[in-house]
């Protein structure tokens, strides 16, 4: 062979390899780009069996997905301060997207940013709250799943009146919250029209429920207490003032009822927080932005009772009522 058809043949086979480990470098790069590590920061504005329900089911969701997340956890344990600073920090940390699990929680770290997406859950009222413009068109970066469906308050009304002959309910709440402002006032409204009365007691810290739930005694001969992070989270000294005066006590969400309450019509936290984990999936994938993704609510609806306390109680339970019970 020549010289020249050598020195031909030395450059074609340099040029093919050249092309093969270019191919290569592009199939690793595609492959590594398909296995990205998410960093996704959570802000929770205090610690309760609900809350923390809804954060699993939304780790869940991202797992079965397949996404590959390393989690920012941060609990305000009920400071709004400290709530401001975890958004804060996680918008400092550039994280891929936050979780919100509250209203609070939401609304501090929508206040943040409005480049990051923001995916809530466990939020009443998000058009009251400002999160969203609208129900079906979020608008900006905050979309996610409210924890209240449209027929609870009025099944849980119709409950007391009619087959507990209640006529004045007891609400403790923190009115600061306006998750749990937006609640009262759904109740006060709808009870015009059914010869009733709601009796407030407000609260500003976990501190102040049991007195708030024993100012109530002589006042109500039922109780509701709604998806109210501070009162949720000393649940307990509510329980213990209605039980001992045998004063039925609705809740509202699951949790509560294992926890003591009577009864609830209500979901699983950790459904919807499984379903802003499906929400998330879609925006990380980029298959859709948060302002494209309507609000969710919750898909399921069910009365919960706990026997123990109906018996505390001394309440019969009626088939008709199709209850289930809590574990």
């Amino acid at each position: 062979m020549k010289s020249g058809s050598k020195k031909m043949l030395v450059f074609i086979l340099s040029a093919v390899l050249l092309l093969a480990a270019c191919g290569n470098s592009g199939e690793v790069k595609d492959k590594k780009t398909s296995s990205k590590k998410y960093k996704i920061g959570v802000s929770q504005i205090v610690e309760h069996p609900s809350l923390n329900a809804a954060y699993d089911g939304f780790k869940k969701a991202l797992e079965d997905a397949g996404i590959d997340v390393e989690y920012d956890v941060q609990i305000a344990q009920g400071d709004n301060s400290v709530n401001t600073t975890i958004a804060t920090n996680l918008v400092s940390a550039d994280v891929d997207l936050i979780f919100a699990n509250s209203t609070p929680s939401a609304q501090a770290a929508a206040s943040a940013t409005t480049e990051i997406p923001i995916i809530f859950t466990s939020v009443t009222d998000a058009v009251g709250a400002e999160l969203v413009d609208s129900m079906e068109s979020p608008g900006g970066n905050v979309t996610g799943t409210i924890d209240a469906h449209p027929d609870a308050i009025t099944n849980t009304m119709k409950f007391l009146k009619e087959e507990l002959d209640a006529k004045n309910v007891g609400m403790v709440f923190n009115s600061g919250e306006q998750n749990s402002r937006a609640q009262v006032d759904a109740v006060k409204e709808m009870l015009k029209d059914m010869d009733m009365t709601v009796v407030e007691a407000s609260v500003a810290t976990s501190a102040d429920v049991k007195q708030a739930t024993e100012s109530l005694l002589g006042k109500v001969d039922s109780m509701y207490i709604i998806t109210d992070n501070t009162v949720v989270s000393a649940l307990e000294s509510v329980i213990s003032v209605a039980n001992d005066n045998k004063i039925p006590m609705m809740v509202g969400e699951f949790d509560s009822v294992k926890r003591g309450g009577l009864a609830a019509y209500g979901f699983e936290y950790f459904d919807i927080g499984y379903e802003a984990g499906q929400m998330a999936v879609k925006i990380l994938k980029g298959e859709s932005k948060p302002a494209d993704l309507p609000v969710q609510i919750p898909q399921k609806l069910k009365l919960i009772m706990n026997k123990d306390t109906a018996s505390t109680l001394g309440l019969d339970i009626k088939d008709e009522w199709k209850a289930e019970f809590s574990e």
